[in-house]
């Protein structure tokens, strides 16, 4: 009866729902990263996408000279990555610090392109095989569909660590020093707490978010140099849709434009790559600010 109203079977329906949760999955985390850098440092990291691409290419380093698996890798590369990140904020970001903003977005622009052409020059433009850890292959059968075990795990570990980061930005002491930070930052540091280094630790976290996507993407859509570059332009759009900055907002929106992606393709094909872009249209036009955004 299904196929008989719609024009095809609901294994389909569900595939596509299940394809666009995974995609949302990726597009939550890499937007929590961006969120969690321009609503505490006020600075649209362009170099994103980049890093995601690092964090896939850092565990596949691991693995082919280090013979570290799935699983230290998933520990190791957000750190490696996010270690970096903090040398880039430490040494070329904060000299930035006063300017304009505009100025931040083309450096970190600029270090998406130095980061992608080198990867490119050294491993060619095709993307390499990561292993699926032996744990998670195979799959169940729901009997509307078959669901793969580890697109199943990157759905659960995506949303742990959207609300462990949550937690800690809105329920820890070290979050509300963050977030005072941004507010007044010479007050904070007045009663003795180091501004600069919460500045670098909140940079070197949103990226180390960007990499442990990057580790999670890894077996589905193979490590290559433009893995960043073909996504980060739809994350942009899902920040703005949920507003600059809001933690809730990157998870809640990444996830909704990630489904609602994978339904556009069942219903209408050929609008599945424009959908986001026309969702952020009529957001920006009712709400500026987004929709989780802070109005001015």
């Amino acid at each position: 009866m299904f196929a008989d109203i719609f024009g095809f079977p609901p294994q389909v329906l569900f595939g596509q729902l299940l394809l666009g949760l995974i995609n949302g999955a990726f597009y939550a985390v890499l937007s929590l990263g961006l969120a969690v850098i321009f609503g505490l440092l006020n600075i649209v990291n362009f170099a994103h996408g980049a890093l995601y691409m690092l964090g896939a290419f850092v565990a596949y380093f691991l693995l082919t000279y280090g013979g570290i698996g799935y699983w230290g890798a998933l520990i190791l590369a957000p750190i490696i990555v996010g270690a970096f990140g903090a040398l880039i904020e430490r040494f070329l970001l904060r000299r930035l610090s006063g300017v304009d903003h505009l100025y931040g977005l083309l450096l970190t622009f600029g270090l998406a392109l130095i980061l992608e052409g080198t990867f490119v020059k050294f491993f060619g433009a095709s993307g390499k095989p990561y292993p699926t850890p032996a744990g998670l292959q195979g799959g169940v059968n729901l009997g509307f569909m078959f669901l793969p075990w580890y697109r199943g795990w990157v759905v659960v570990a995506s949303l742990v660590v959207c609300l462990a980061t949550w937690l800690l930005f809105e329920r820890t002491k070290i979050g509300a020093y963050l977030r005072a930070g941004t507010e007044n930052p010479k007050l904070l540091q007045a009663f003795g707490v180091n501004v600069p280094f919460l500045t670098t630790l909140a940079y070197g976290f949103g990226v180390g978010l960007a990499a442990f996507a990057g580790v999670l993407a890894a077996p589905i859509t193979q490590v290559g140099p433009l893995m960043g570059s073909n996504l980060i332009i739809i994350v942009f759009a899902v920040v703005v849709i949920g507003g600059m900055g809001s933690i809730v907002g990157a998870v809640v929106t990444g996830l909704a434009m990630g489904v609602i992606e994978g339904l556009t393709k069942v219903f209408w094909p050929e609008a599945s790559a424009t959908v986001i872009f026309f969702v952020m249209a009529i957001v920006l036009v009712l709400r500026p600010a987004g929709l989780f955004g802070k109005t001015a």
